[in-house]
């Protein structure tokens, strides 16, 4: 907590604690000289104060949000979701479904496990939705936020169930927005690539996934989804290095998943291909081949065709089929790219009016 700021309120009651001792002050010397005053008293009571305040603060965090944030047992695996209507939709991440169609789901109030089912899940933004079966009295949805609103230095909450220990709350702050981050498939990943990711300085380990990532204002804003790794450490979690996936694609996905039982519009960018990695001689990873193109698509269109090795989109170097996702995640459906190619031994360019995924 040390490095963290605190909150603009926080520093406004040192303003006014400031102030009114200078105003004591004055008032004791039309009396006449008074004793000095104890600086490091009341130093430490402004401090005492401030640590208070945010203390009740993140109390209050909690005991808003809590309630929401549920544990999820899917099969052999374990993870979180967020309570996101008062209908027993429950939005999580998609590898913590994986392939289970019904769910034990335990509220932080301790009541009975639940039945749930799944409604849909969407693994190519990592996000699923279920529903359970019956809904208790009382449940209480989240409250979400703007992504529009999130900045770095935010203070932030994780509430989830990490390692299985339900109802556990970690704290942090926002380190960044934006971040474009891949999944692996290894652990029961999806394999994103996903797109306007937070980072989070907030503790997340296995079993936070799907939980929730919670401002001071009690809003989340955004779903805790991986963990960075550092293979100096034999691929274990680096700390203190977090992404959730943004509340505003949170919404977009659920509201389509319980509206329609899908995605009807994933506002994804996409060549309207399938690849493969190649490789030079020196055996590196040097472009994406094109093993299909889809009729009526952007590459088809563009004149790309089965063979063709794909090597830049725009500025971006591609190499692998993951930086390929990852050139085009902040692209938008309907877009021009320039597009690098080879063919025969021959570099070409074609502008593509990109498709959707």
């Amino acid at each position: 907590m040390d490095a963290q700021p605190f909150p603009c309120r926080v520093r406004r009651s040192l303003l006014l604690v400031a102030a009114a001792v200078c105003a004591a002050a004055l008032v004791g010397g039309c009396a006449g000289p008074g004793p000095e005053p104890d600086t490091d008293s009341s130093e430490q009571a402004v401090v005492s104060r401030a640590t208070g305040e945010l203390e009740d603060r993140y109390q209050t965090v909690i005991k808003d949000v809590l309630p929401s944030v549920v544990q999820i047992s899917a099969g052999d695996g374990l993870g979180s979701g967020i309570v996101y209507d008062d209908k027993g939709h429950i939005v999580t991440n998609a590898h913590v479904v994986g392939d289970e169609k019904s769910f034990d789901v335990s509220v932080a109030t301790g009541e009975k496990e639940l039945k749930a089912s799944l409604v849909s899940t969407y693994p190519e933004q990592d996000l699923a939705v279920v529903k359970l079966d019956d809904v208790p009295d009382g449940l209480r949805a989240a409250e979400f936020g703007n992504t529009d609103e999130v900045e770095v230095g935010q203070i932030v909450l994780a509430m989830g169930s990490p390692l299985g220990l339900s109802s556990s709350v970690t704290q942090g702050i926002v380190s960044a927005v934006g971040r474009t981050v891949s999944e692996s498939r290894s652990g029961g990943g999806t394999g994103a690539t996903l797109a306007d990711m937070v980072q989070t300085s907030a503790a997340i380990n296995p079993g936070n996934s799907g939980g929730a990532l919670v401002n001071l204002d009690s809003e989340v804003i955004g779903i805790p989804t991986l963990a960075a790794t550092d293979p100096q450490l034999g691929d274990s979690a680096a700390p203190g290095i977090g992404f959730a996936i943004p509340v505003s694609m949170v919404r977009t996905v659920a509201d389509q998943i319980i509206r329609s039982g899908k995605v009807t519009d994933s506002g994804r960018a996409a060549l309207n291909i399938t690849g493969r990695t190649v490789v030079d001689d020196d055996y590196k990873p040097a472009g994406v081949a094109i093993v299909s193109v889809e009729k009526g698509g952007g590459a088809s269109d563009a004149g790309l065709r089965v063979g063709d090795v794909i090597t830049r989109i725009g500025d971006d170097r591609i190499t692998t089929i993951t930086s390929l996702s990852e050139a085009l995640a902040g692209d938008k459906p309907g877009q021009k790219v320039e597009v690098t190619y080879t063919r025969g031994g021959s570099q070409r360019t074609a502008e593509v009016t990109l498709g959707e995924i």
